[in-house]
Order: structure tokens, then C-alpha cells, then sequence
């Protein structure tokens, strides 16, 4: 399960993550964690934060749920320190994102099938590339299902994953992607395969059409297995803002979502619609990524992302 792979805090390795997950979020990091180097708590800091956290796309809920908190703890807690004001809105940040943790186990069917789902260009064959890679190396065999079948680039680029990672790929050119999807469920049963990720045409929620499209190969996927897809899940560029919480509401309303992908936490990305989508949707985030690499993509530690975002 992708549970057991949150690493404490103390390992080399989550302090390398840790190390990058704060690059990829520099920007909201300096306009909120800049603010708390000042001589005293007063409401003119609490007001600074609030702007602060509404330009990080935290959104208005979210945001003045966190602000009321932490004017709630200072109060109770006679926080004068603008450092200890600092910590206490990691604690409580922490406390609203948590619920976007959950394990996942991939033991759970075989073949255990994720439809993966979202926009044109927010990463979704890329991230597929590199969860692929991410279950190998935990000991899981993978196949790829080529379920874009819209775009021969995607097709191709993800037959070019398959290559890396040393992964099946089941892929054809033009048809209906739900019928290659189901070839695959059936290839990886044949060949004792433990994963199926079934990739899927891009879209925007607005395309009715193809929302339809994405529903059928939903009912496709449990034709081919009893319980199947066990997990889907929707890819986000952390770049959209507040269009990322849309999206999340969109495909969630047509698919019913088990978990979130965030990938683009580059550096450029402001990171606060986490926060929104906890608030508002609070629909798993499974992974966030935070570069091009094949290994920058992991699984969510609220802690780890709070401590990142604040301080």
C-alpha cells in the first residue's frame, strides 16, 4: 500500500523530498512564511496572512477557516511570538490537509485497475509514466493501457514509458478506447499482472460529450472485472489555481473519484488549492509531483506539505 511508504521526517530520504517539495513551493512559501519576521502578533499580521494565503490560491473558504483558527489558538494560547505564530499555522494546516491522506493497496484485486482521468496538457500521461515506475520499484508488475486513443502523441509517449520502466503496453491506432482498455484488463489477467493504469483521453469537464465518453469506459472497465476500476483518479497541474478545485468538482461529479494526482509544484506554482480542495472537495490526494523527473512524483504527507507551504 502506498501507505507505508510515507517515510518519517528523519530519513535522508524524506529530507531530500522534503528539500525539493519546498523548491516547488518557494513562491507561496516567501509571500507566507515571509510574513512572520516581523516585531509582533497583531491583527495587521493576521489581515497580511489572509491576502497572502488568497493569492496562493488557497480560496476563500479554506482561507478564512485557517485564519479564524489561528486567530482562535493565539488567543487561547497567548502566542505573542510571530515564530510561534508561524508553527501554529503549520499545526494547522497540517490538521486541514490531513484528511487528503489514504493509503492505497494495490494487493486489494489482481489485476488492480486505476482509470486515470484529466484536462489536455496537465501531465496525466507523464504521471502515468512515472507511477509506473513508482510501483515497479515497490514490487508491483505493471500494464499500461494506451486508453488515449485521440492523440497518436500520447499514445506514443506512452508506449516510450513503457520502454523506460520495462512495463507492457497495450495500445492501438484510432478506436474506442474503452474496448482497448478492456483488451488490456484481459491481457494483464492472462499474464498475472498485479497493476493495470488505463489511461485516458484528455478533456475539459466543460465537454459534456466526452464526459459521457469517460462514463462509458468506467462501465467498459467493470464489464471487464467484477469491482473494477478500484481506484480513479483525476491529474491536476498545480499551475491552474483555482481552476484545479473546478475540475476536481467536475470529474468527481461524473466518475466519482477515489484520489488526486498534483503534479507541476515547479518552483512557479503557488500550491494553495491544496488547501481549497480540502476545504471544498476533499476528494484523496494520492501523489504530487514536482519536477520532470522520474522520481519526483510521490505520495501526499500532509506534514511534509504544510511544513513545506509555511515555513
Amino acid at each position: 500500500m502506498f501507505g507505508f511508504l510515507r517515510k518519517s521526517k528523519d530519513s535522508p530520504e524524506s529530507a531530500s523530498w522534503l528539500a525539493r517539495l519546498r523548491e516547488g513551493l518557494r513562491r507561496t512559501r516567501a509571500s507566507v512564511g515571509g510574513l512572520f519576521g516581523g516585531a509582533k502578533v497583531d491583527e495587521a499580521l493576521f489581515e497580511d496572512l489572509e491576502a497572502a494565503l488568497l493569492q496562493a490560491d488557497a480560496g476563500v473558504e479554506a482561507t478564512q477557516a485557517l485564519v479564524t483558527a489561528l486567530r482562535a489558538r493565539a488567543r487561547r494560547e497567548r502566542i505573542e511570538d510571530p515564530a510561534a505564530l508561524q508553527k501554529a499555522l503549520e499545526a494547522e494546516l497540517e490538521a486541514l490537509l490531513a484528511p487528503l491522506e489514504r493509503d492505497v493497496d494495490p494487493r486489494a484485486a489482481k489485476p488492480f485497475v486505476i482509470m486515470i482521468a484529466g484536462v489536455n496538457g496537465a501531465g496525466k500521461t507523464t504521471s502515468i509514466g512515472k507511477i509506473a515506475k513508482f510501483l515497479r520499484t515497490e514490487g508491483f508488475s505493471v500494464l499500461l493501457a494506451a486508453g488515449d486513443t485521440f492523440r497518436a502523441a500520447a499514445r506514443e509517449q506512452l508506449v516510450a514509458w513503457g520502454e523506460r520502466n520495462g512495463v507492457p503496453v497495450i495500445a492501438q491506432e484510432g478506436g474506442d478506447a474503452a474496448a482497448v482498455i478492456f483488451d488490456a484488463i484481459q491481457a494483464a489477467r492472462a499474464r498475472g499482472i498485479d497493476v493495470v493504469l488505463a489511461d485516458t483521453a484528455g478533456r475539459l469537464p466543460t465537454q459534456l460529450h466526452l464526459m459521457e465518453e469517460l462514463k462509458k469506459v468506467k462501465r467498459v472497465i467493470a464489464k471487464a472485472q467484477d469491482g473494477a476500476p478500484h481506484e480513479v483518479w483525476v491529474v491536476l497541474d498545480a499551475n491552474t489555481g483555482q481552476n484545479a478545485l473546478a475540475q476536481v468538482k467536475a470529474f468527481d461529479d461524473a466518475l466519482g473519484l477515489t484520489g488526486l494526482i498534483l503534479t507541476k509544484l515547479d518552483g512557479t506554482a503557488k500550491g494553495g488549492v491544496v488547501a481549497a480542495i480540502a476545504r471544498n472537495r476533499p476528494v484523496p490526494l494520492v501523489f504530487i509531483g514536482v519536477g520532470e523527473g522520474i522520481d519526483d512524483l510521490r505520495p501526499f504527507v500532509a506534514a511534509d506539505f504544510a511544513r513545506a507551504l509555511v515555513e
